[in-house]
């Protein structure tokens, strides 16, 4: 391999609510993403990347500063229910910090980080509201349309190059054509708001998924037995708790649809930066802010649960000259708290390592230059606290074997992955579970008050976790 570029332009694309298993890449869902199936076989591709809260506002809160939402008040989307806190600029951002180190930054897309405050604000010059823009174009030109099926989808009636995918991904083309334009490297996030539901594809995507086409997820025999009642209950809040395969087909027919949409998208954007000559000088990530149930355990959205479904995550890191072709890593990253402190490292920019701004990933740095660090996690943690139908809070532990749900206040989850992968079977009862559940509490009471999770710090958390009083 050679050596790295100096200060290479950095393109940060995310998805919204895209899950692990529906790219084609990951071999598991029969979706078609030739263009993101490219992006991973010239660079690495991350085959255990997690999110560590996947629900949207806090999520993305925490990719600007590298920090988990519990320890600055980011503990929900803050347009939904209680009022809580949202990420102010005075805090760190590795996007300001890439600034001062000479790169001119872009952002594009969806923000959900402040409800006052833009990306301007927290360190980029340019900021191009897209769903702004598109609303008023769809006023414009197609006033009399009406969207009628509401969280389930439907094809979209507009042309393909008026859709919100392309319209975004030209856009963000103009503004990559703008930042190339100036001196010294670049760095620009490209945020689409796909395959978030309601999924609308246009009807050339539509038409490549039919729903008897489509496999039934292998965690859709969920029965709920042992489980907290919340997630029956999200059911019957939905309204969905008599739908069988036949009625979640099509659902997913369009998600994938969706997907290959965006994929289309993200072609144009690579085809733009081959265009501009600058794919070798220049990082490219894809990820997403978390993943969707999608009818995985007969579920919708990604609400009060921390299923593979939704904690598991594509992330795609592509380097010219650094990262060797078809690379895949094992290792367990975090896809939004581990690139930060990765992209400060390659854009040789500073960034804080203790005190109250400390970064809670790691550098992937290492692991895109191919070495096997003797030191890395041998876990990962994501929580929740709650959402539109109200408050829940929860951890999650999980290591190769086990995953570990921590529920405050309703059962606790075990699941053996090695003989349950789909997470159909809650072990927390079974007595030969209560030496691994008593160690996992252990393990994720010591994260969690390392990264500044307040929970913990009260009495009663620390007995349930500690000291077993939890059933």
């Amino acid at each position: 391999m050679t050596e790295p570029v100096k200060q290479p332009n950095l393109l940060v694309i995310m998805a919204d609510q895209l899950r692990y298993d529906c790219l084609g890449y990951s071999r598991l869902a029969p979706v078609q993403t030739p263009h993101l199936d490219s992006l991973a076989a010239g660079g690495m591709w991350f085959e255990n990347a997690y999110n560590h809260i996947p629900i949207c506002g806090p999520a993305r809160q925490s990719f600007v500063c590298g920090r988990r939402p519990e320890s600055f008040g980011g503990l929900w989307n803050y347009s939904l229910g209680l009022q809580v806190g949202a990420l102010a600029p005075t805090n760190f951002s590795w996007a300001r910090s890439v600034q001062e180190a000479g790169y001119v930054n872009g952002y594009i897309g969806k923000w959900d980080v402040h409800p006052s405050f833009d990306p301007t604000h927290y360190g980029y010059t340019y900021y191009v509201s897209s769903d702004d823009r598109y609303r008023k174009l769809l006023k414009e030109r197609y006033p009399e349309l009406a969207y009628k099926a509401g969280y389930f989808g439907e094809t979209d009636p507009l042309p393909l190059a008026d859709t919100r995918t392309h319209k975004t991904a030209e856009m963000a083309c103009g503004l990559m054509r703008q930042l190339a334009a100036t001196d010294g490297p670049w760095q620009l996030r490209v945020n689409f708001q796909e395959p978030h539901l309601p999924c609308r594809p246009a009807a050339e995507f539509a038409a490549m998924y039919t729903p008897d086409s489509i496999p039934e997820w292998g965690s859709f025999g969920e029965t709920f037995a042992d489980k907290p009642y919340i997630q029956k209950q999200q059911l019957r809040n939905w309204g969905i708790e008599h739908y069988e395969w036949p009625d979640w087909a099509p659902i997913v027919a369009r998600y994938y649809a969706v997907i290959s949409q965006l994929d289309d998208a993200v072609g144009k954007l690579l085809a733009e930066l081959d265009a501009l000559g600058q794919s070798g000088d220049t990082v490219v990530v894809f990820t997403t802010d978390h993943g969707d149930m999608c009818g995985g355990h007969r579920m919708l959205d990604k609400h009060y649960v921390l299923y593979e479904d939704v904690v598991k995550v594509p992330l795609i890191v592509r380097w010219p000259g650094v990262v060797a072709p078809g690379s895949r890593c094992e290792r367990f990253v975090y896809n939004l708290l581990d690139l930060p402190p990765t992209l400060l490292a390659i854009a040789g920019a500073g960034y804080p390592e203790g005190g109250g701004d400390r970064l809670h990933g790691e550098s992937l740095l290492p692991l895109l230059q191919g070495a096997e660090p003797d030191q890395w996690r041998d876990e990962v943690v994501a929580s929740f606290n709650g959402a539109q139908f109200g408050l829940f809070t929860q951890r999650m532990i999980r290591t190769r074997e086990w995953k570990y749900v921590w529920n405050c206040t309703d059962v606790d989850e075990l699941y053996d992955l090695r003989s349950d992968p789909h997470e159909l079977h809650n072990v927390i009862g079974h007595p030969g579970s209560r030496r691994i559940t008593a160690e996992l509490r252990k393990r994720l009471y010591h994260i969690l008050l390392a990264d500044g999770d307040g929970i913990v710090r009260n009495e009663w958390m620390r007995w349930q976790l500690l000291e077993g009083r939890k059933a």
